[in-house]
């Protein structure tokens, strides 16, 4: 294979090379923390909107940048090495259910350039942070019918996915973004559009940033939805050659603990990420999860000790408390070795 040359987060592989990394923690449940009514997704810009967008978090990057940055600098105050744009549910096949599909290139732009701020203002010599550029799975999926009595129908296209990806990948690169995180894949024919046009905007950009992929298992099947093991996942998505790859979301990580073994042994010479909920969802607690920040920690460090991981953070129901804890569970642990041949995504010297 012809060797990578990354053109941004060149220093990130030697990062991991050399310890566990720290993603952050959930966005959704920090946004909830903040209570906000209608009028306050709204602002001003979009007070006479046709309709409700209370619960579109991609938003808040337009009229509430201020709410985005304290949550993005809360966790790079606990010790997150890279933090993840607001811009899950940023494009324009997700932006539809809300009529604001003309507004998800803005989302982008200025969802980057205030995670882009926070980290350069955290950032120092030796504690470099990072951006990483989210790219969520949209609400549509290519590969399964919405339709129980007709197996052929389908919601959405390759093409439509690709075009909404390319348009959210580009934005994100102007905003600052180092790194291009796919996650929460449920569908693998999704996540091969993102990652057809992440190539094709490398290609057109001369550009190239590090790329992570990531997975959910939706239940003990150990499955993701569209069918596939974690194996087969893996080797469907290998092709991309990204930094790391990994699980995240769904389940917690005492559920998720065999299907991080399944791939960290299935992908030998890639970097493993992974960031669980805080356990199952229970809604009579604060957060929505049950796991404590000293529960969700110590899962990850015997992960750690057992040598299977080397990016580690949060999804859903966890926060900066969870990431500060995380974070000095996981410091004193070695990074987990990659097999003898070394990374695949290998630069030139």
């Amino acid at each position: 294979m012809k060797p990578l040359h990354y053109t941004r987060a060149q220093t990130l592989p030697g990062i991991l090379a050399r310890r566990i990394v720290v993603l952050d923690g959930a966005m959704g449940t920090m946004i909830q923390r903040f209570k906000l009514g209608e009028a306050q997704y709204r602002g001003e810009r979009f007070k006479d909107f046709h309709k409700d967008v209370k619960g579109n978090n991609e938003l808040l990057s337009l009229t509430r940048p201020d709410i985005i940055r304290d949550i993005h600098e809360g966790y790079l105050a606990a010790g997150a090495d890279l933090v993840e744009t607001n811009t899950f549910g940023a494009t324009t096949v997700a932006q539809a259910d809300y009529d604001m599909a003309h507004l998800a290139r803005e989302m982008n732009l200025a969802s980057a350039r205030i995670a882009r701020e926070a980290c350069d203002k955290y950032s120092t010599p030796d504690h470099p942070r990072f951006v990483a550029g989210a790219l969520g799975p949209t609400p549509k999926t290519a590969s399964i019918s919405p339709d129980v009595n007709d197996p052929g129908a389908r919601n959405t296209s390759f093409e439509e996915l690709r075009a909404a990806y390319y348009e959210q990948v580009e934005a994100l690169v102007e905003g600052g973004a180092d790194v291009l995180l796919v996650e929460t894949i449920f569908d693998t024919l999704n996540a091969k559009a993102a990652l057809f046009a992440i190539d094709e905007f490398f290609e057109a950009s001369g550009q190239r940033l590090p790329l992570i992929i990531s997975g959910t298992v939706t239940d003990a099947s150990g499955r993701i939805l569209s069918g596939q093991t974690v194996t087969a996942f893996w080797h469907s998505v290998r092709h991309a050659r990204p930094l790391a790859v990994g699980l995240n979301c769904a389940l917690g990580a005492a559920l998720m603990r065999p299907y991080i073994q399944e791939l960290a042994k299935v992908a030998g010479d890639t970097y493993i990420s992974c960031y669980p909920n805080a356990g199952l969802p229970n809604p009579m607690s604060e957060t929505g999860f049950d796991e404590t920040p000293e529960v969700t920690s110590r899962l990850l460090k015997e992960f750690a000790s057992e040598g299977l991981v080397n990016i580690v953070g949060g999804c859903c129901g966890t926060t900066p408390e969870h990431i500060g804890a995380i974070h000095a569970a996981v410091a004193p642990l070695p990074t987990r070795a990659l097999g003898s041949a070394g990374p695949f995504y290998r630069e030139a010297a």
